[in-house]
């Protein structure tokens, strides 16, 4: 007869989500399920509101990633009213991108996982958290600190606030760069630097110390799925989609525009994120994986140095096949932050940042617009039809965080069967069931927050509903 764990919530990401774990008879793990408990219908509500409107309303999604949603509204809004940006507005928009893959990063390596990692799966959840870091190691706690300040002062410099930012606008953005806006960014260029370099040093050595759990902790097989620039570089704001399959060969390479001749989304019945998949191989067959990892996997090179130099030894970890371990998503994830801030001062050197022909007003209305971009957690599409006053009609949006929906599913899956194996249950083992998810780093509806506080409460039960034993976090 099968008991219930349900962990609700997940904690230490972004939104509300829950597990269930059914446990067999002997305490072994029968099935594990993720729960998106949450309904939105942003993409409903936004019928009827103006194209131009899109860029400040869609923001509000997210209270981590608003850039994301903001620059990929923009994009769909070029695409809908028929005016690209003059180059130098693209290169701030950019620029501003760069500011959030680095600030939410950065957030999510030290203060989210890093508990996890630095202070142990099985530490005391009391101090296994941001303040039992700052108890633990106050230097790098300190560190960590100013390289998300560093990155969110650049999204503040370009866009009046850290957060829901108003800049971007159809056809280029607001407000030009001055030359000393440009001078106060670069000057926390180095301390950003080595910031993410004392990151990938304590990732590595946690990674030589703990290799057993990163074989076996939700190894996947799937495809992988990312923005890539002509010859396969790393790109995050702009380029082509690459799509591999779980043997590194390439499926597809299109323009991000046509993305629904490409991608279909499943649905189940104990969920209300649906489940992304690759059209000509189906589902299950076609499920792939996007974010830092799957970026990774999909390009061949990175145009700056010191990130190129750690994309050589992520490539090295599998024998030069494709990285299908989940705990590996953080050692990417560094990378990417790396390659952002080395991206900072690329866009920074070029002559057009401070130009002041930031904005196309010529339109040349289409009536459908597409954007997309690489939030931190994966690839963005916003895609919005409009009717001859610009009025939109429709609105379709698939979030970064709902193409690894799968991968998430079948992590917590794994992660169940292969560390529950007994009738005793311990808070540490539930923490690593909620670590597969962690590692994804999940946005789930991510401005909607509940009131008041959120206590864990974890109840084992029989199948009479009685029980039988109960691990509680306050």
């Amino acid at each position: 007869m099968t008991q219930k764990i349900t962990i609700e919530p997940v904690t230490r990401i972004e939104g509300h989500a829950k597990v269930t774990i059914r446990l067999k008879d002997d305490g072994t793990v029968e099935h594990a399920y993720l729960h998106i408990n949450e309904f939105r219908g942003f993409e409903k509500f936004c019928e009827g509101r103006m194209y131009f409107e899109m860029p400040s309303i869609t923001p509000r999604i997210c209270g981590i990633c608003p850039v994301s949603h903001h620059l990929a509204s923009a994009k769909a809004c070029d695409d809908l009213m028929g005016c690209p940006p003059p180059r130098p507005a693209s290169l701030l928009r950019e620029l501003m991108h760069m500011g959030q893959i680095i600030q939410s990063h950065g957030m999510h390596f030290f203060e989210l996982a890093g508990p996890d990692l630095l202070l142990g799966f099985d530490s005391d959840p009391a101090t296994r958290n941001v303040i039992g870091l700052l108890q633990a190691n106050p230097a790098l706690a300190v560190k960590a600190v100013g390289l998300r300040k560093f990155g969110q002062e650049i999204i503040k410099t370009l866009g009046g606030r850290r957060i829901h930012p108003n800049f971007a606008v159809t056809g280029g953005v607001n407000k030009a760069l001055t030359a000393a806006e440009r001078d106060t960014i670069l000057a926390g260029y180095d301390a950003a630097i080595e910031t993410l370099q004392v990151g990938l040093s304590i990732m590595k050595d946690w990674a030589r110390r703990n290799m057993d759990d990163i074989l076996k902790f939700a190894v996947l097989k799937s495809g992988y799925f990312g923005l890539v620039t002509p010859d396969n570089g790393l790109e995050l704001y702009d380029g082509d989609i690459r799509l591999i399959d779980s043997a590194g060969q390439q499926l597809e390479k299109f323009d991000g525009r046509n993305y629904l001749d490409y991608i279909a989304e499943h649905v189940e019945s104990w969920s209300y994120l649906k489940f992304p998949y690759y059209k000509k191989l189906g589902w299950p067959g076609g499920v792939y994986r996007v974010g830092p990892l799957g970026r990774l996997n999909v390009v061949e090179k990175i145009d700056t140095p010191l990130a190129n130099d750690e994309l050589k030894i992520w490539k090295s970890l599998n024998g030069g096949h494709p990285v299908e371990n989940t705990l590996y998503f953080h050692y990417a994830r560094l990378i990417e932050a790396l390659f952002a801030t080395e991206r900072v001062r690329m866009l920074l050197a070029d002559p057009d940042i401070l130009s002041t022909d930031i904005l196309n007003t010529r339109h040349d209305f289409k009536g459908v617009g597409v954007g997309v971009l690489e939030a931190p957690r994966g690839t963005l599409f916003h895609h919005y039809w409009a009717n001859e006053n610009g009025q939109l009609t429709r609105v379709n949006l698939i979030v970064a965080t709902g193409h690894n929906n799968w991968a998430m599913t079948e992590a917590v899956d794994s992660v169940a069967k292969t560390y529950i194996t007994g009738p005793v249950i311990h808070e540490g083992l539930l923490n690593r069931v909620e670590a597969a998810v962690r590692a994804h780093d999940p946005c789930l509806s991510c401005s909607t927050h509940a009131v008041g506080q959120m206590p864990i409460i974890i109840d084992v039960t029989d199948p009479e509903g009685n029980v039988v034993q109960t691990l509680r976090r306050d």
